[in-house]
């Protein structure tokens, strides 16, 4: 009974003899039949990629915050250094005009005095837990 099924359904399968067989559709026309019925796929994934690129992407929206706190940082950096050099001309200004700041410079880091002045250098004694070690070598020979 099976064989009778299988060539039933192989005859069915020839083509009558009197019918002219479809003509086969060439490859451009088999291409633009895949890519009709496909467009959608296409335009879909051609868009996530796309958006991944504006995402992830050498100049995407990570990358773009990234360069903005970097120059968020920059930009507080080169006011701390305007703060400093702002601070750093008032001292000169004064020290250029203050003859009293200059003369207290002199003194204490550079020792001067005035004529006729003496000048009696005061050492500190230094506590026996901070001196160093290297002081107290000096001190024994």
């Amino acid at each position: 009974m099976d064989k009778r099924i299988i060539r039933k359904r192989t005859a069915r399968k020839t083509a009558p003899v009197n019918e002219t067989p479809a003509p086969q559709a060439g490859f451009g026309d088999q291409m633009r039949e895949f890519l009709r019925r496909n467009l959608n796929w296409f335009l879909i994934a051609g868009f996530a990629l796309l958006l991944l690129q504006d995402i992830f992407g050498t100049h995407g929206v990570l990358a773009m915050r990234r360069t903005q706190l970097q120059a968020k940082e920059v930009q507080q950096e080169i006011e701390r250094l305007n703060e400093e050099n702002r601070k750093l001309q008032d001292r000169v200004q004064h020290l250029k005009s203050d003859p009293a700041t200059l003369e207290g410079i002199a003194r204490d880091e550079m020792h001067l005095k005035r004529p006729g002045e003496y000048v009696f250098p005061i050492q500190q004694k230094s506590s026996p837990a901070t001196a160093s070690p290297q002081a107290d070598s000096q001190k024994k020979p």
